[in-house]
């Protein structure tokens, strides 16, 4: 139990920072660029995940060292174009309704997107990333 709640902290540190990241990429490209929040929102969530995986394999999971590396990119970038997806139905869904209501809508329905993708992010992978215990 107590590995598991240092891997959520640890988990928590690294998602705050590409968290960062990513709004911090979505925000300048939306008001400095110009371009669709939407748009910018899924570039931004691309280079999260970039910076993402290598902090979970490194830092957050117990990876399996001698795992084919490619294959685990490859099953993390399928988990990570899923959360993408979450990430881009709520953007438009959240914005596409809180737009009439507010301007700039898309800062406070990023936030909520994060959340959820959040969760989605750990759950998967530590399914798929972390080391399998042996059994004896």
């Amino acid at each position: 139990m107590k590995k598991l709640i240092q891997q959520i902290l640890k988990f928590g540190v690294v998602g705050f920072l590409c968290f960062f990241i990513d709004y911090g990429i979505m925000v300048a490209l939306t008001e400095l660029c110009g371009i669709s929040s939407v748009i910018s929102s899924g570039i931004s969530f691309s280079v999260s995940v970039i910076v993402n995986y290598i902090l979970s394999v490194t830092v957050v999971f117990d990876a399996d060292k001698e795992a084919n590396k490619a294959k685990q990119f490859v099953i993390f970038l399928i988990l990570s174009i899923i959360g993408l997806g979450i990430n881009q139905v709520i953007m438009w869904g959240g914005t596409s309704w809180l737009d009439q209501y507010m301007e700039r809508s898309y800062m406070l329905v990023k936030i909520a997107a994060t959340a959820v993708v959040m969760v989605y992010n750990f759950i998967t992978r530590k399914i798929f990333i972390e080391k399998k215990p042996e059994k004896n």
